[in-house]
């Protein structure tokens, strides 16, 4: 009897050439086990596809779309550098303006002070410590004497 079957299988495998099935039964068993808690406990996390299923290449666009788009990505940087160039503009106005108000509130403090002259430097002398801290120099010239 084991003489018969030895020749039945080297009969059977002679004359056609096996082929590999493919594996459906294994992947639709993968996808249909439920997942348990992952080591992680990032319930969250999906499983890791390998890099061989996955689609590498889109679908290119027709030239008329690919043409759209550009444009219309032209347009938006356009867009967007003409609001940060207004932005600029805007910020710098405002820094000259300040400048300008603390120049003009200087030169108002300035007009109004009162100013008394000090034509004797002895008296600087006998003056007290407080009223030498009170003590400041300007510019005759461009301050109106009062």
């Amino acid at each position: 009897m084991s003489k018969a079957v030895a020749e039945t299988t080297n009969a059977a495998s002679v004359g056609t050439i096996p082929q590999k099935m493919p594996n459906t039964k294994k992947t639709q068993l993968q996808a249909n086990v439920p997942r348990g808690q992952p080591k992680s406990n990032r319930p969250w996390k999906i499983p890791k596809q390998k890099f061989s299923t996955i689609k590498k290449t889109a679908n290119r666009l027709s030239f008329e779309k690919n043409t759209a788009l550009r444009d219309e990505l032209r347009y938006i940087k356009d867009k967007s550098k003409e609001i940060k160039t207004q932005r600029k503009e805007a910020a710098v106005q405002r820094h000259q303006r300040r400048v300008e108000n603390a120049e003009r509130r200087l030169a108002n403090e300035r007009r109004s002070e009162i100013v008394q002259v000090i034509k004797n430097p002895s008296k600087i002398k006998r003056m007290k410590k407080k009223q030498m801290r009170m003590i400041e120099k300007r510019d005759i010239s461009q301050v109106k004497v009062v």
